[in-house]
């Protein structure tokens, strides 16, 4: 019985220390994330906006389908990231 009150204890005292580890860590984290604003993307899409814009360029290509959304994820990746 000793045994087991000692053992709830001990994993108590392990959840109150790790609680406050994780609580630290997460301060820093959120230090870190909002300490600098993101760089603007200029000419950056949704992925609406460059999904429209590309399928608009790939209209009427004769090619298989695996090829045409291979050339959609790279036109997608591009204009949402700015680089169009």
């Amino acid at each position: 019985m000793m045994k087991m009150v000692s053992g709830f204890a001990i994993a108590g005292l392990m959840v109150f220390a790790m609680s406050g580890v994780s609580q630290a860590q997460e301060r820093t984290l959120r230090k870190i994330t909002t300490s600098n604003p993101p760089a603007a993307l200029q000419g950056s899409m949704t992925e609406a906006q460059a999904r429209k814009a590309c399928q608009l360029e790939m209209k009427g290509a004769r090619e298989s389908k695996s090829a045409i959304r291979t050339k959609m994820k790279s036109c997608m990746d591009l204009k949402m990231q700015g680089n169009s």
